[in-house]
Formats: structure tokens, C-alpha cells, sequence
């Protein structure tokens, strides 16, 4: 990863804002060829699947791909070593803001559109018909087992000793990462299943299930803020580089989590009991009109 200006040199937060961007080109090269692919297919369906794919979902999609370049490259990248506060805002982006929006473009019939048709029947169409893919994919993609493990990678890698060697190693750290985002963005499919994907379970289980992990949420948190001690000890050790003392750095990133966090997950729970409350016949209206044709 190419950073412009290293983590021990970041002095002050304004050092971070200008100096601070670097240009990672393996995360920037699957980004950029992963937004092409998307882009291209549903340029392809954007006339016959109008309805299925209108033009927000690409907005949502450039804007999950958009994020993710900012948590991984902009100077939050930088100051992560420095301020416990700058490390969960990117774990929030990595988990909790581009795997969301990326999901709301809907973007599987658009991925495989848009990759080169001699792939998709040599190499894709195969695996997808095998019926292994499918008894894996319905494990992994079964509501208990995402739930399961996005909230382990979540409470497991914030405990001081996995913390600690995150931080301290460059390749566990972007491993670290990978968790966050792969366990997310299973955990928003089921949530979001975005066209054409299909709810395993009833629509109320999303309501227990977003409030369960909002719990689990308030516990860290509340151990960040209530502490009563620095919990992770390279934060202790860093530079201050602005005039919180590590403690109230931690307090910070714990009040942050809590907040940002349970919006993200009561938000939609509101949405969908809002949903669930409408009279039956506008719910099947709005939510399942017939396919447009092709």
C-alpha cells in the first residue's frame, strides 16, 4: 500500500488531510474493474429491466464501491494507527456503509451481464448449475449462519489480543478487513435481498434479527466507553495527535459505534415494521407487482 505520508508521521490531523492519501493498486484495480463490470451489465439491461434496475441502484453501487475506496486510501487510512476513533469509522465504512449500498444495486444479473460472455459460459455458467454451489450457497447464505458470523468477526476481532496483532501486522490487519466486509455483506443480503434474490425466512425475522445484532453492538460499545482503561494498548502508546488523551480516543470511538451503529440497524427495522403494518393488499401492491417483461 502506497501511502504518502507514513503512520508515525502523522503529527496532527492536518498532516493526515493533505499528506495523508495514498493509492493501494491492488484494492484500487478490483474496485475500478469490479465498478466496470456492474456498470457495463446494467447498461445492457437498463432498457428491459427498467423497473428492476432504475438508475438509483447504480448510484448506489458507485457509492458502496465510492466508500470503500475511502476507507481504504483517504487519510482515515492514515490516522488509524493514531486514533482509535479514525480505526472504527473505518470499520463502520467496511461494514456497515458499503456493503449496504453496494447490495442496493442489486448486483448480481448486472455483474454477470457484464462480464465477457465466453467467461460466463465457460467458467460461471458451470459453477453455477453445480449443485454443490447451490448446498454452499444456501449455507452460507442462511440467516443464523451470517448472523452467526458477522457478529463473531465483529466482537471477535475487537478483543484486545486479535485487536492488537491486527494492528501491529499489516497483512492480518487487511485480513481483518476482509472478515468485516465478506461477513457484511452477507448479513445485508439478508436483510436488503436485492432482485432476485429470495427471503429465506419471513420478512418479521428481520426485525429480530437487525435488533439482536444491535445488542451485541451496544455491549462493545458500552465496554469502549465505560472501561474505566485503555483497552488496547498501541493507543496508549501512539503519538497524541490531537488533545484527547487515549482514553477519551476510545470513549469517542465507543460513543461513535453505539450511535452510528443502532441507526444502522433500527433504521431499517423501523422500515420493515412499517412495512409489515400496511394494510395486506398496498404491502402486495407495492412489493409484489409482476415482473416486467422482457
Amino acid at each position: 500500500m502506497a501511502v504518502w505520508l507514513d503512520a508515525d508521521e502523522v503529527h496532527s490531523i492536518g498532516d493526515a488531510l493533505v499528506h495523508g492519501w495514498s493509492f493501494p493498486l491492488l484494492p484500487f484495480f478490483g474496485l475500478a474493474l469490479t465498478l466496470i463490470v456492474y456498470l457495463r451489465g446494467w447498461w445492457t439491461l437498463r432498457k428491459r429491466r427498467e423497473r428492476e434496475l432504475p438508475a438509483w441502484r447504480v448510484v448506489a453501487f458507485a457509492a458502496g464501491i465510492s466508500s470503500m475506496w475511502m476507507a481504504l486510501a483517504s487519510p482515515i487510512e492514515a490516522l488509524d494507527d493514531a486514533l482509535l476513533s479514525a480505526h472504527m469509522l473505518q470499520h463502520f465504512i467496511l461494514m456497515s456503509v458499503a456493503p449496504p449500498l453496494m447490495i442496493l444495486g442489486a448486483p448480481v444479473v448486472p455483474m454477470l451481464r457484464g462480464l465477457p460472455r465466453v467467461f460466463v459460459r465457460g467458467v460461471v455458467g458451470p459453477l453455477l448449475r453445480a449443485r454443490w454451489i447451490h448446498a454452499v450457497a444456501r449455507f452460507v447464505l442462511h440467516p443464523a449462519v451470517v448472523w452467526l458470523a458477522m457478529n463473531a468477526a465483529y466482537l471477535g476481532w475487537h478483543i484486545p489480543a486479535a485487536f492488537e496483532t491486527a494492528v501491529r501486522n499489516e497483512r492480518i490487519h487487511e485480513i481483518e478487513h476482509l472478515c468485516f466486509f465478506a461477513t457484511s455483506l452477507a448479513f445485508w443480503w439478508v436483510v436488503l435481498a436485492p432482485w432476485p434474490a429470495k427471503s429465506h425466512w419471513p420478512r418479521w425475522t428481520v426485525i429480530p434479527y437487525l435488533l439482536s445484532a444491535d445488542i451485541l453492538n451496544t455491549v462493545l460499545s458500552a465496554a469502549l466507553v465505560f472501561a474505566g482503561k485503555v483497552l488496547y494498548p498501541s493507543y496508549a502508546e501512539a503519538e497524541r495527535i490531537t488533545r484527547m488523551t487515549a482514553m477519551q480516543d476510545q470513549a469517542a470511538a465507543g460513543a461513535g459505534m453505539w450511535v452510528v451503529n443502532s441507526l444502522v440497524f433500527l433504521v431499517p427495522a423501523v422500515v420493515v415494521t412499517a412495512q409489515l403494518l400496511q394494510p395486506r393488499h398496498k404491502f402486495i401492491r407495492a412489493h409484489f407487482r409482476p415482473a416486467s417483461q422482457d
